[in-house]
């Protein structure tokens, strides 16, 4: 497989600011950059501070992880991070997202319906458990198939939102991401940065209760 590498990320390129108003901000993060502090000095950047800096009433809502791109939520304050809180738990947003996997994959839509457990001796990997996982469901859709470079673009649906869910599930049917340096095979992890990027995300306003749905194109 012969990828021609996207620009490398940076992750120190100013915030894209895709939408905001009194109640909510969406933001376009960048691959490279955590959704929130981690630990030690050296992981306080991220895109929770960035944003905070602007809008002090930011408060965060859901995370991506941080080789992952594209769209991310906040609330402007903490009645509307319960709100929004609350309907991620009752599953009443849509997050979209496309990927370029390893490989052709043959069915045209599918779903994946396996249980997700934390792979604790490797953390911070997650793994897929039968017996002791957490249900976790993912819809795909077929965009585009490369025969030349063998590869395939797809959509991605999680309908669950467990840890590395999307990265993980595609591991276990044999096309892992690209550029996915915890679950790809090393000789397909050299596109220079994880290939997956959060497209779409489909809400009702907080207050308004209009629908709103947000985009943003995959940079690869």
């Amino acid at each position: 497989m012969t990828l021609s590498p996207p620009r490398p990320p940076d992750s120190t390129a100013p915030l894209v600011i895709v939408h905001v108003d009194d109640q909510l901000i969406v933001i376009d993060k960048p691959s490279g950059l955590l959704s929130v502090p981690g630990r030690g000095d050296d992981k306080a950047d991220c895109a929770a501070t960035r944003v905070q800096t602007l809008f002090a009433d930011a408060r965060v809502v859901h995370r991506l992880d941080m080789a992952t791109s594209g769209l991310l939520l906040m609330a402007r304050g903490a009645t509307i991070q319960r709100v929004l809180g609350r309907a991620f738990q009752a599953r009443e947003v849509t997050k979209r997202y496309e990927a370029i996997v390893s490989g052709l994959v043959e069915c045209d839509s599918g779903t994946i319906d396996l249980p997700l457990l934390a792979d604790w001796p490797q953390r911070p990997r997650q793994k897929v458990d039968r017996l002791h996982g957490k249900p976790s469901l993912t819809r795909y859709r077929v965009l585009h198939r490369d025969p030349m470079t063998c590869t395939t673009r797809l959509e991605l649906q999680p309908i669950t939102g467990r840890t590395h869910q999307l990265r993980v599930h595609l591991q276990a049917i044999g096309h892992p991401i690209v550029g996915d340096s915890l679950y790809a095979p090393p000789d397909e992890t050299a596109a220079g940065r994880l290939m997956l990027h959060a497209t779409t995300l489909q809400l009702q306003h907080p207050t308004t209760g209009q629908p709103l749905t947000l985009s943003s194109g995959a940079p690869f």
